[in-house]
């Protein structure tokens, strides 16, 4: 097929171009990608195969052939040609202590890491959990897991001790990092001590290595708990990297799953690699020479992955480690840093820009902010109103806002407005257009393709790319099923979406049993499981409703058990203290009702159109419920939510 685009390909983010450089990457993309990976990253050896996928089969293999090392691409060349450029700038917890790491000392702290490991007997292959505060040395587990070719699964420290221990057993890691404590926020996280809780029923795990970040003192368990620092301390700065197949496993990440169990998400080597420094350079026309880029997200999840390490590092640039919390010790934190740091690119969650509109825009305006170019934004849809104040007050109307959507299984950004023509007006609540590479579809329930403009369906996309998750950890089945199997031939988001007249996307919410709240999303099935374990409890009931801070707020509705009495707030707080032990504390609901009954079909499944009308405060447009086995159930629920709904 005759290239539209000549190589090699002189991609812009902001480019006039955009248009010829999308259609050349569906109409060639082996052409398109294979460049762009031999261009883009150091083989060990080179592949010679770009791709072989099936979409029927979620069968994706990259690259084939090649050999390469991620921490290699991320570390060792930018170390040998500017060894003193900032690699990380760790914002810790209070403000004005942070700590600058350059590429060369990265580079000794991640061999060293990777020797310990060695050291201790794990192998390519293994997996290694890593359950630390977000600093230089979670980065450094991670590199050394990736230099030797052990799989790394992080835990997002906020997880509980339950939720900890389930991860780690189902991907049978065998090593666990963690820290004495975490700090955030000025409070004190015991992370040693949920590890220590966690372990108790992890038969797999023989070595716990222990950083030091408050130098508390914490119990140790002899023969299996060892202090990093004093073990890296023994071993050399030098360790070869280990030449890895571009299909070997890179990490596995767990994300909520529909059916209550979290499931393994695993990314490879090489196509992991190339999407997440792709969209970090090109969605955020990120200049790695002179911008300092601050993407906030916990490194627990995937956009920390994406956009704090592997895709910032890769580039070469410099990228800020956010260990603390929005409005501490104020409400002016993320822009005194900014001010502090000269920070040029901002990527934070709708949440917290809902969270902070509250304070006022003086906590905004105080503080300097014209090194400031790029201002991004992820995690759910950012209402018109979020959108218009980043815009005037935070980027004072001469930064770009870039509102992303992708998903932990995509490996990084799939529907951005930039790369985008320079002439291309922004669209306030509208991610805007596909990514290179990426075609988006719109399916109907009965798998129908949704042509042309101003229409709606089931997102999806038609084709490849280089970063989408292989498999789910222990199933693929699961896979299948899940992203592949509700539209065949096409990966399946579980969102909803439009296409506007202009051919725009915007995202309109879930429409299988997931949730999206305060930028964490958790399954419905996941949440009732955990308050079905409270004894005095007959069932739950969980939907998503509009919160005007966190987005999406969570409804529970809680039937007792007939022989119960119990005043309302008593059982919430016991539900909300279940919640925070099986889950985290992100994972308590933002309001509970106790209610008689819930409304179900005469099958026994629970109308969930009605509850989410509810929670919503819109009664009136209940629509037809005659088909209930017990349709007078709605009205009861109506007038309780009117008198007694108990918010959190």
């Amino acid at each position: 097929m005759e290239s539209s685009c000549k190589y090699p390909l002189q991609l812009s983010s902001v480019s006039e171009e955009y248009a010829a450089q999308y259609e050349e990457s569906l109409k060639n993309p082996e052409q398109f990608w294979g460049h762009l990976a031999r261009t883009r990253l150091r083989w060990i050896k080179e592949f010679d195969q770009v791709m072989d996928c099936d979409m029927n089969k979620g069968s994706f293999k990259w690259f084939q052939g090649g050999v390469i090392n991620v921490s290699e691409n991320c570390l060792d060349r930018h170390a040998e040609r500017n060894p003193d450029k900032a690699a990380l700038i760790w914002e810790k917890d209070e403000p004005g202590e942070q700590e600058v790491v350059s590429y060369s000392t990265l580079l000794d702290m991640t061999c060293q890491v990777a020797n310990v490991l060695k050291k201790d007997g794990v192998k390519k292959g293994d997996r290694v959990a890593i359950y630390m505060p977000v600093s230089p040395l979670l980065v450094a587990a991670m590199l050394a897991c990736a230099r030797i070719g052990a799989i790394h699964s992080i835990v997002f420290g906020g997880f509980s001790a339950e939720s900890l221990g389930s991860r780690i057993i189902d991907g049978s890691c065998s090593v666990v990092f963690t820290a004495d404590q975490g700090v955030r926020g000025g409070k004190v996280i015991p992370l040693k001590q949920t590890v220590d809780e966690a372990l108790k029923g992890c038969d797999c795990v023989r070595r716990v290595f222990v950083a030091r970040r408050t130098g508390a003192k914490v119990p140790f368990t002899e023969g299996r708990d060892v202090w990093l620092d004093e073990a890296m301390s023994q071993e050399s700065t030098v360790c070869p990297p280990e030449p890895l197949d571009s299909e070997d496993i890179l990490f596995m990440l767990y994300t909520s799953g529909s059916t209550g169990k979290p499931k393994g998400i695993v990314h490879t080597q090489a196509g992991y690699l190339l999407y997440a420094s792709m969209t970090q350079q090109y969605a955020f026309d990120f200049r790695s020479e002179s911008d300092v880029f601050a993407c906030v997200a916990d490194i627990g999840w995937i956009t920390g992955h994406s956009y704090v390490v592997y895709g910032p590092l890769c580039n070469g640039g410099t990228t800020v480690l956010f260990e603390s919390h929005p409005i501490y010790p104020n409400p002016g934190r993320y822009w005194e840093m900014v001010e502090r740091l000269k920070i040029t690119h901002f990527y934070t969650a709708p949440t917290a820009i809902r969270l902070l509109i509250k304070y006022g825009d003086d906590w905004v305006t105080k503080y300097n902010r014209s090194t400031l170019r790029i201002l991004g934004c992820v995690g759910e849809p950012l209402n018109r109103e979020a959108w218009l104040w980043y815009n005037n007050v935070v980027g004072r109307e001469k930064c770009t806002v870039v509102d992303t959507y992708w998903q932990t299984e995509t490996g990084g950004i799939t529907i951005t407005p930039r790369p985008g023509p320079d002439n291309s007006p922004p669209k306030p609540g509208f991610p805007t257009r596909p990514f290179w590479g990426m075609e988006p579809a719109l399916l109907s329930l009965e798998n129908e393709v949704q042509h042309g403009p101003d229409v709606s369906g089931h997102l999806c996309f038609k084709r490849p790319w280089p970063g989408i998750a292989r498999t789910i950890w222990g199933s693929h089945e699961a896979y299948l099923r899940i992203y592949f199997e509700p539209h065949p031939g096409y990966y399946f988001t579980g969102d909803g979406a439009l296409r506007d007249k202009e051919n725009d996307y915007r995202i309109t919410g879930r429409v299988d049993d997931m949730l999206n709240s305060k930028g964490h999303r958790l399954g419905t099935a996941e949440l009732e499981c955990a308050m079905n374990h409270e004894p005095q409890v007959a069932e739950t009931a969980v939907v998503g409703y509009p919160h005007e801070i966190f987005g999406e707020g969570i409804m529970a509705f809680v039937i007792l058990k007939s022989d119960v009495e119990i005043k309302d707030k008593d059982i919430v707080g016991s539900l909300k203290e279940l919640v925070k032990k099986k889950i985290a504390a992100f994972a308590i609901p933002t309001a509970f009702l106790v209610v008689p009954g819930l409304p179900k079909t005469r099958s026994g499944k629970i109308m969930r159109r009605v509850l989410r009308k509810i929670a919503a405060d819109k009664a009136s447009e209940l629509g037809d419920v005659s088909t209930l086995a017990d349709p007078s159930i709605v009205k009861q629920i109506v007038e309780i939510y009117k008198t007694k709904l108990i918010e959190t």
